[in-house]
């Protein structure tokens, strides 16, 4: 049996497993690994009402939040192949499968967040989100995924040398092990709901994330130092299965785009407002925040740029995304 056999009688079974038949393809099945009231679960229930009204309800959005369909990994298969319509997920999964994504997800890549929203929603962006069209994928638009810094239960990190020898969560990811490793530490990766209970049990040291997904998750109950790197702004990107895409009529397609689009200022206005919430409720729950000279930080990522940064094309995406004011 070809393992695209095997993926088209996966892709069957999951259908009926989901109870969605072919005949009611106009209700896009929508996954995400957060909770019910995570900023980009909300945002895309936003574009499912957009594109309801814009429809009169012939399109909708039903929603899988909270990792119901599977961890990202597994997720892009499914909607590579039409079992899921459409996706939100973190630019670290693709790193492997789509070369552009790479450079937004680099460490210190962006100078602030208003750097990163200037060139994601703009050219570079726009071509950032073509590239996944080779793969059985339509991108739509790019989400915040916030600043993200390490934490961990033994103590503050100052320094790259703070983290020699801690053993460090990463997403499956070759840059995020690289980024870690150059650090320094023991990059372990793995799945995003398995990272409480290894922290717990102390099968690791410490992992990396933004506030929301720190203070959601209960990391901070189990690592209580928070240092602030700030080391990657890299987005997260809304993407549609292409075979879901091509049912739909011209119309219909444009409609789809434009209220993804949309969703984007909603995302961000939870977003800003979750991030500093959760901010406020990890220092209420007693965490050890700190921040630090950034400097020897980037002076480290010099492996990781030299590494993953080797095509002419992607050079020169670096050299633009810098050049952006």
């Amino acid at each position: 049996m070809t393992i695209r056999r095997l993926f088209s009688l996966i892709a069957a079974a999951a259908a009926l497993a989901i109870g969605t038949a072919s005949a009611s393809a106009q209700t896009l099945r929508s996954t995400d690994i957060h909770p019910t009231d995570y900023p980009t679960v909300e945002a895309v229930r936003h574009m499912g009402t957009l594109m309801e009204q814009r429809t009169n309800g012939r399109l909708k959005i039903q929603v899988f939040h909270s990792g119901q369909l599977g961890n990202e990994k597994d997720t892009i298969e499914q909607t590579r192949f039409g079992v899921i319509d459409i996706n939100r997920i973190n630019m670290a999964p693709f790193n492997n499968l789509i070369p552009a994504t790479n450079v937004p997800s680099l460490p210190f890549i962006f100078r602030s967040v208003a750097h990163m929203r200037t060139v994601m929603d703009g050219p570079i962006g726009d071509s950032i989100l073509k590239e996944f069209d080779k793969h059985d994928l339509v991108g739509l638009a790019f989400y915040d995924s916030g600043s993200r810094s390490f934490y961990n239960s033994k103590r503050p990190i100052n320094t790259p040398a703070d983290m020699r020898g801690m053993k460090i969560r990463v997403q499956q990811s070759d840059m995020f092990v690289a980024l870690v490793s150059a650090l320094g530490a023991n990059a372990t990766p793995m799945a995003f709901g398995e990272v409480y209970s290894a922290l717990q049990t102390g099968v690791i040291d410490g992992a990396e994330n933004n506030w929301p997904s720190f203070e959601s998750t209960k990391h901070f109950e189990v690592s209580k130092f928070y240092s602030m790197t700030e080391h990657s702004l890299s987005p997260e990107v809304l993407v549609m299965s292409k075979r879901s895409f091509d049912k739909l009529s011209a119309a219909d397609q444009a409609i789809v785009r434009a209220a993804a689009r949309e969703s984007v200022a909603k995302m961000r206005e939870l977003w800003d407002a979750r991030e500093k919430a959760s901010e406020a409720k990890v220092r209420a729950g007693g965490a050890v925040i700190n921040t630090v000279e950034k400097q020897p930080f980037i002076d480290a990522m010099k492996p990781v740029y030299d590494r993953f940064v080797t095509d002419p094309a992607l050079k020169d995406l670096v050299a633009r995304i810098q050049a952006v004011k």
